[in-house]
């Protein structure tokens, strides 16, 4: 079994894990729930791609960017409604760009 499908499993369930806490244990202000839907949203759309990376031609390329991106990107939200301090979510830009290019990998 490929080491990025082992990294799509872990993503993938953590990305359920951190949707169930958001919509049964968490409670906070509309704008700091929707960044972290945002982010849950993305984590759980790119924890696929983790899964499809052995499939590509330059695996390692793509999955490390995925990864970055998907943990900088979903990280930053998670932690700025966990916190509840939107400043907290600034990082999000950064990974929202590794994951741009992990896109832009594919092309490779």
């Amino acid at each position: 079994m490929s080491v990025w499908f082992r990294v799509a499993a872990l993503s993938g369930s953590s990305s359920i894990a951190a949707g169930a806490y958001g919509a049964h244990g968490l409670t906070v202000d509309p704008p700091l729930m929707k960044a972290y839907e945002n982010g849950n949203r993305l984590h759980m759309l790119h924890s696929v791609m983790l899964a499809v990376c052995p499939m590509l031609r330059r695996p390692h390329l793509s999955g490390c960017l995925f990864l970055g991106g998907t943990a900088v990107f979903s990280g930053s939200c998670y932690f700025a409604a966990l916190s509840n301090d939107r400043r907290n979510g600034r990082f999000a830009p950064i990974g929202g760009t590794a994951l741009i290019v992990a896109w832009l990998s594919l092309l490779l």
